[in-house]
């Protein structure tokens, strides 16, 4: 009977931290629509994702649900929300989102520990931006997809996915995932937990207690080839639901998607605050 009490309210938590990162990564994706890129030679500078918000409820709460949260949230806030959905195509960088943002939750032993923070920071974001390379180059190796040359670069797909990957890591990955996660994550470990119902969590296990094993490893590689298959086929024109409303991108729908955003914030913070005055 105690198990099975403290089972539902593990579950209870964990859709806690699912929907509060959803709803937070959904709208920093909108945020992030509004941002602009700009070009520097044929480099492009631009915002691929504030992916920090994920990481640090990864390395703080369960990593899965973080992660599958922020996928979930970027398809429903900033993609749906807009008026506009590709389907299949949307398969690939959710599971990528996933996979990356997972691994980097359950690399850290210490959210306390500045270096295991960044180290895994850097490690989750540099797979799901490897990973979604990887999709590409197969794309164009397999012909399902033409190479979009770069003016300024060698024709190879190998060399254009190459630069593309460094630039997004050392541009988005450091301002926008390493730099803010280091900041985050010591300073609420131990002030967060105690909101959801969860104790800070000890020194010693990685989250969710498991660690980096076979499982997560052969999980990852089933969901990856799940990826490259949903993108094959999206690219084949068998997205399946792939549509695009006649008012997407208004801003009409940047506000309303703004407001369901907020909305769902505002649900979870009452939530939170009603479970913190019930326990205390």
């Amino acid at each position: 009977m105690h198990k099975t009490v403290a089972r539902e309210s593990e579950k209870s938590r964990n859709m806690m931290v699912f929907v509060l990162s959803m709803s937070v990564f959904g709208l920093a994706s909108m945020l992030n629509e509004l941002i602009p890129s700009f070009y520097v030679g044929f480099i492009e500078f631009s915002v691929e994702y504030f992916l920090f918000i994920p990481l640090t409820l990864a390395m703080l709460f369960d990593p899965f649900s973080a992660a599958i949260g922020a996928a979930v949230g970027e398809v429903v806030f900033s993609e749906i929300m807009m008026g506009q959905f590709g389907g299949l195509g949307e398969v690939e960088k959710l599971i990528t989102i996933t996979i990356g943002v997972t691994i980097a939750g359950y690399m850290v032993k210490d959210p306390s520990n500045r270096k295991s923070v960044g180290f895994a920071a850097i490690v989750g974001t540099a797979i799901q931006l490897a990973l979604g390379g990887v999709v590409d180059v197969l794309k164009v190796v397999f012909a399902v997809e033409e190479l979009e040359a770069v003016a300024g670069l060698p024709e190879s797909v190998f060399f254009t996915e190459g630069v593309s990957f460094i630039n997004d890591l050392l541009f988005s990955g450091i301002l926008f995932c390493l730099l803010p996660t280091l900041y985050f994550v010591p300073r609420l470990h131990g002030k967060i937990e105690p909101l959801l119902g969860v104790k800070p969590r000890a020194v010693g296990p990685s989250t969710g207690g498991s660690g980096i094993g076979l499982k997560l490893t052969v999980l990852s590689v089933i969901g990856f080839g799940l990826a490259v298959a949903a993108e094959f086929l999206a690219k084949s024109d068998l997205a399946l639901i792939d549509w695009e409303a006649d008012w997407a991108g208004s801003g009409a729908t940047l506000v309303v998607g703004f407001v369901a955003a907020a909305a769902v914030i505002f649900a979870v913070a009452s939530a939170v605050r009603r479970k913190t005055r019930a326990d205390s």
